[in-house]
């Protein structure tokens, strides 16, 4: 641990820097696709572009938060960044889609060994009378990187060129680099341990399977198709051949011990849930702004900033004060705010009021801000320093996977919802026919102004509405994982963060 507080607040800035990198870089480049796609072709191919990304991060994760408990945080954490500035900087200069999507999984795998280790790094780096605040800064990051990141995405696209959504990465991980490599000095000893190779390859494979079968499924393949089918079984065979391979092994990817704690056990189920519940409203807001309400790129954007402000606030919050309230009391609050939020935004219509829409956006921002911030230190509570690595490796792992899940399945009930709803209405609509230029299998057609312009006002009304009704049942199923996520909370137990125990147990 750091006591000289120069230091430390030099690593912290460090760290900030990388989370925000590593945590922003999906959400800009999904805003620059439509331009990319544009420049390099390949429309039938551009899935894989955050596909890679996504599989080589959420692979990584569970593996390199090990093995920083294992050899020591630094040496991964410098790893990451360079990793992750390599793959930038070639993404730069792709010239395919083909090439990009490579060059995207080389980001993946440095952005799997930053994310976890980024705050396992501030465990060990910083007192523990301190780290509620910081933790607080660091979830406040987290959550205004999902926002920040398509206006940034946009701007540089409108005004630079695709290419420096990428470069833009350099000069942010070269100072995150310098900052932890000059400060940042290990002081927990390491033993060595032996790697658990048959964990990590049946890891790998499982998530490969699943999120390429989550991705393609529906899109490009049908549900029913052998690739998918094919995916789906190697997800279960790679999965049920690494459940084996970790109760015998000595020192397990992901230990099945620590799910016997009950603290680390409920804040993991949390961040599943809870991240769930939040992707769809961060997806589909957007996507109602544009369609439903004829905002722009940019203002559907802008309108999600209240929803970051509230993030921000219970995040910052949530660190402040637990030392003095239980983790179980500030996340099953806020999490009932996330209920009330995603509650109220199932009333919503083409007649809204924006303000009403701001408002329920507040109240959603409010009710995830704190697991951003609270999730993580209540997941290590009880933790033996020595495997916090793999323990902050799981949770960032289930959280992001929970949110894979939720855009895969929101989107499968948001697409037969409104394919259903638009058929069911022209065809009781006599003379009113639908467009043939509208396709139904793709919400974002009515985001297209000239499109939009093109269709009868009497035809708009009708398709309005399929789509906005479509899009708050969305809402209202996303209302069971964070249901589940307050029960989740429930049993976590009185424990809170207690920085003098903390000290004492590890002799500080």
């Amino acid at each position: 641990m750091i006591k000289d507080a120069n230091k430390s607040g030099w690593i912290v800035a460090g760290l900030l820097l990388s989370i925000l990198m590593a945590s922003m870089d999906n959400t800009i480049v999904a805003t620059a696709m439509g331009t990319i796609v544009g420049e390099l072709g390949g429309l039938d191919q551009f899935v894989w572009v955050t596909s890679a990304y996504m599989v080589a991060e959420m692979a990584g994760m569970p593996i390199f938060g090990k093995l920083s408990d294992m050899y020591g945080r630094k040496r991964f954490f410098l790893f990451g960044i360079i990793v992750f500035m390599i793959g930038s900087a070639l993404c730069g200069t792709a010239g395919s889609i083909t090439e990009l999507s490579i060059y995207r999984a080389i980001q993946g795998v440095g952005a799997g060994a930053l994310v976890p280790i980024t705050f396992t790094v501030l465990m060990d780096a910083v007192s523990p009378e301190n780290r509620g605040k910081l933790m607080g800064l660091f979830g406040a990051v987290f959550g205004m990187s999902s926002i920040f990141g398509p206006l940034l995405g946009a701007f540089i696209t409108d005004y630079w060129s695709w290419e420096w959504i990428f470069y833009i990465n350099l000069p942010i991980g070269i100072a995150s680099l310098f900052l932890v490599a000059k400060f940042y000095k290990e002081s927990l000893s390491r033993t060595k341990q032996k790697i658990d190779w048959l964990g990590a390859v049946t890891l790998v494979g499982a998530t490969v399977c699943l999120i390429f079968s989550l991705e393609l499924g529906g899109k490009i393949y049908a549900w029913d198709s052998l690739p998918i089918i094919g995916l789906l079984a190697g997800f279960a065979v790679l999965g049920i051949l690494f459940l084996f391979a970790e109760k015998k092994a000595e020192e397990p990817i992901i230990s099945f011990a620590m799910f016997k704690v009950r603290l680390f056990a409920s804040s993991t189920l949390i961040a599943l849930l809870s991240g769930a519940a939040f992707i769809g409203a961060s997806v589909y807001l957007p996507i109602f702004i544009q369609g439903v309400l004829g905002g722009t790129a940019t203002n559907s954007g802008l309108m999600l900033l209240p929803m970051m402000l509230g993030t921000v606030v219970t995040a910052t919050l949530g660190g402040i004060v637990m030392a003095r309230l239980s983790y179980r009391t500030i996340l099953v609050s806020t999490l009932a705010l996330l209920v009330i939020g995603l509650g109220m935004l199932t009333t919503i219509s083409a007649e809204s009021p924006r303000l009403a829409i701001t408002f329920y956006m507040i109240i959603v921002g409010l009710g995830i801000g704190a697991s951003f911030s609270v999730l993580t230190n209540a997941a290590i509570h009880d933790i033996p320093a020595t495997q916090r690595g793999a323990a902050t490796a799981t949770l960032n792992f289930l959280r992001s996977f929970g949110m894979m899940l939720g855009i895969t399945v929101f989107g499968i009930l948001q697409n037969q919802s409104m394919t259903r709803k638009l058929t069911a209405s022209f065809q009781a609509g006599g003379a009113d026919t639908m467009p043939q230029n509208i396709n139904l299998n793709d919400p974002y057609v009515l985001m297209e102004p000239a499109t939009r312009a093109a269709i009868p006002e009497n035809v708009l009304d009708r398709l309005l509405g399929g789509v906005s009704s479509s899009i708050t049942e969305v809402f209202l199923w996303g209302l069971i994982p964070a249901v589940l996520a307050i029960l989740a909370a429930c049993v976590m137990g009185r424990q809170k963060h207690d920085p003098k125990a903390e000290m004492e147990a590890y002799g500080h």
